[in-house]
């Protein structure tokens, strides 16, 4: 969960890249890889929410690092299809954040070690049975890290890409939005 004012702008955040992701899907339908990138973009607005409001179960964490391991299978036909560069870069940085979500589904418990303990984080995620009562572990802090680092790039990426490239812009800004997003909830999670 995650403290005001950072819930609300983060939770208009998610939702401004769940429905830019279903506006896609709905308005104006694409095909292939382009398909599994807005529906991953819904899931994970969707997934993002319920983490800033609600501390789920073990079976519910489980359930989406599975979601988004399915999620991350079916994107890498797209890099294999990619047209260009700029394009295979767009779906490794899909990827990337994708990467980041199991990260931080999975080591929740771990990161918010130091936030009222493990009791206040019974039941969400396997990694709380090995977390230690006081600060989260350093390597624990050092993926986080390298995490948000992905995340700044993504920004940078997809604001370029934003600047860029006329005919994705709103989905550029969409995914941009989304790395912001993510970044700040991993640097928000240890704090």
């Amino acid at each position: 969960m995650v403290d005001p004012p950072w819930d609300l702008l983060l939770t208009v955040a998610f939702v401004l890249t769940g429905t830019a992701g279903i506006w896609i899907l709905v308005v104006c339908p694409p095909s292939g890889g382009e398909t599994v990138l807005h529906l991953n973009h819904a899931a994970m607005s969707a997934a993002m929410i319920l983490m800033i409001w609600v501390i789920v179960s073990d079976a519910a964490v489980w359930a989406q690092v599975a979601l988004f391991a399915v999620l991350t299978l079916a994107l890498l036909p797209a890099l294999r299809g990619a047209s260009d560069r700029a394009r295979r870069a767009d779906v490794v940085g899909h990827l990337a954040l994708n990467a980041a979500m199991i990260w931080m589904l999975a080591a929740m418990p771990l990161l918010m070690a130091d936030v009222g303990g493990l009791e206040g984080h019974a039941g969400h995620g396997g990694a709380a049975a090995i977390a230690p009562a006081g600060h989260p572990p350093g390597w624990a802090i050092a993926i986080n890290s390298g995490f948000v680092v992905v995340c700044v790039a993504g920004v940078l990426w997809w604001l370029v890409r934003a600047t860029s490239v006329r005919e994705h812009r709103l989905p550029a800004l969409g995914h941009g939005l989304m790395a912001a997003g993510m970044g700040t909830m991993l640097v928000l999670l240890p704090a």
